[in-house]
């Protein structure tokens, strides 16, 4: 505490006790000013009440604004003070570097604007250029690009084309297959055809008769030496089924898993199986030393030991049979009947199931005789009793009719067609149909002969658009590529064309409206030719249900 005593009034003071309170804290500094003549410093006042301490976590901590400079950049401009000075009376100022400026032309709003939309349609006419000249240069060069590639499938055509040409030419020199051998046999008939109008157009009387003579005899010759090539590929190719058939009874189990991985295992039947595989085609290898065909022979005697029968009795005498002969030196030109029936005997001991358990899931006769009285048919032509899958049966047949060897020997000894193009259009047509993954029905009913009729009755053998007849280059496609492929939703183009076709969206603008009402007209033809299979009639009712919705 402390006493002061303070003025009241002009004569009288007055005691007053002041209570001081000390700061429990140093004052800061917040500025002030000094009096220079008495020396007196006066401090900018402060609040007196005492800051609130925050409370001690035991963490250095660091604000951001001690942490973080904030650098701003502002230009100033200072003013400059200048003056003039100009001649007068006492004072000579030299004019040597000065200019002399003389006012120009007024130049109005009106004139300024067409200046610069002079400049602008200049400026213009240069980007134009600029930009025409790109245009054209891209147009070369789309050009140059077009026809390069233009030549290059123009190439590629010819080189199909040729190799087409030589693979035919090829197959008639060295058939191998039945579709070799209808070929050839249709190229007969065109060869006898064509004889046949040269000889009625140019000769008559006996000389035509005699003709006719010399052709038959041509054509017999033909036949019979097409016969002997038949001969010899059936031998080839039935050794080739042999080999097949054996592979596959040899193949591991194969499953795919979730992740996409082939696994495989071989179990007790198939290692068996592989065993007879590789035995056989031992001893069905020809010019192999002396020693290595005994031993191959006493390997299968071996083999065929394991089981008593008269099969593998006759095999084991004539193992011995031949391994004697052998030892006589006997020549091995002598001993190819031999060799021929071990091997015959030998596949018949693989083919029985008791032998190689695996050969019964693949073969054709099954192992219980019940099962034949099922999905047998009669063959009316060579008198057989075949299963259903040995008759070709069109959509439009309501009985089974002949077999497909009987349809075969009549194609050849009196038509004589080629189908191998129809079965080649169909094979196309039935893969792009499994692509689209929408469940397609109908092109795995039609067959080969609905196909035929419809190429060449309805469609006339020739393309939709380019009327081009090379039945090779034409394919089958989807006239709407939105439904599923039917004989009333198709059409027939060349492969360009096709790939073209079926990247259109609207069908309407991409083509005239007497090109479309053609097609339908021919769609209206396919409906009425196959409106009379049973087995169409629900499809035909959901098509009518569709176009009528649509």
């Amino acid at each position: 505490y402390l006493g002061t005593s303070i003025l009241t009034d002009s004569d009288s003071f007055q005691d007053v006790v002041v209570k001081i309170e000390r700061p429990t804290y140093h004052k800061p500094f917040l500025g002030g000013f000094k009096n220079r003549i008495t020396g007196v410093e006066f401090h900018n006042a402060g609040s007196q009440t005492i800051p609130k301490k925050r409370p001690d976590k035991g963490i250095q901590l660091f604000c951001r604004e001690t942490q973080t400079v904030f650098e701003k950049n502002r230009p100033q401009q200072t003013k400059n003070t200048t003056s003039t000075q100009m001649t007068k009376i006492g004072l000579y100022v030299s004019n040597i570097t000065d200019k002399l400026l003389s006012p120009g032309k007024y130049l109005t709003a009106e004139e300024y604007h067409r200046r610069r939309l002079e400049a602008v349609v200049v400026l213009q006419s240069y980007f134009r250029r600029w930009h025409a000249m790109n245009v054209v240069q891209n147009l070369r060069e789309e050009k140059r690009l077009r026809l390069a590639w233009e030549a290059q499938e123009e190439l590629r055509r010819k080189k199909e084309k040729e190799e087409k040409l030589r693979r035919e030419h090829e197959r008639r020199l060295n058939p191998k297959t039945k579709d070799d051998f209808e070929l050839l046999y249709h190229a007969l008939e065109l060869w006898r055809q064509e004889e046949t109008e040269r000889i009625n157009r140019t000769l008559t009387g006996a000389e035509r008769k005699a003709a006719f003579c010399g052709l038959l005899e041509q054509e017999a010759q033909l036949i019979a030496s097409i016969g002997r090539h038949k001969l010899n590929a059936d031998e080839e190719n039935q050794q080739k089924a042999i080999l097949r058939f054996l592979d596959k009874c040899a193949q591991p189990k194969r499953w795919k898993a979730y992740d996409g991985k082939v696994t495989e295992m071989d179990t007790q039947y198939t290692l068996r199986a592989r065993e007879l595989f590789e035995i056989y085609c031992s001893i069905s290898m020809n010019d192999i030393p002396k020693d290595e065909r005994i031993d191959v022979l006493l390997t299968l005697r071996r083999t065929v030991k394991e089981h008593e029968c008269k099969l593998t009795q006759e095999i084991v005498e004539l193992i011995d049979r031949e391994v004697d002969l052998m030892s006589r030196e006997v020549k091995e030109c002598n001993l190819g009947g031999l060799r021929k029936r071990i091997c015959t005997l030998f596949l018949q001991y693989i083919k029985t199931p008791k032998f190689n358990p695996e050969v019964g899931r693949i073969l054709k006769v099954p192992l219980d005789p019940l099962k034949l009285y099922k999905n047998v048919n009669f063959c009316h032509s060579c008198k057989n009793y075949l299963p259903s899958t040995e008759f070709p049966v069109p959509a439009n047949s309501c009985t089974i009719g002949r077999c497909r060897l009987c349809c075969k020997l009549d194609n050849e000894a009196r038509r004589r067609e080629a189908v191998f193009k129809y079965k080649l259009i169909l094979e196309n047509l039935r893969k792009s149909e499994a692509h689209y993954q929408d469940d397609a029905k109908i092109v795995f009913l039609v067959q080969h002969q609905d196909l035929q009729y419809m190429i060449e009755n309805i469609w006339d053998c020739q393309s939709a658009l380019s009327a081009c007849g090379d039945l090779y280059d034409l394919v089958m496609v989807r006239w709407d590529k939105q439904h599923e492929w039917s004989p009333w939703n198709t059409i027939l183009l060349t492969k360009d064309e096709a790939d073209a076709h079926l990247k259109l969206c609207n069908l309407q603008k991409a083509y005239e409206a007497t090109f479309i009402h053609r097609i339908k007209h021919k769609h209206i033809q396919a409906k009425n030719y196959f409106a009379q299979i049973p087995a169409m009639t629900s499809f035909l009712h959901r098509s009518d249900n569709q176009t009528n919705a649509n």
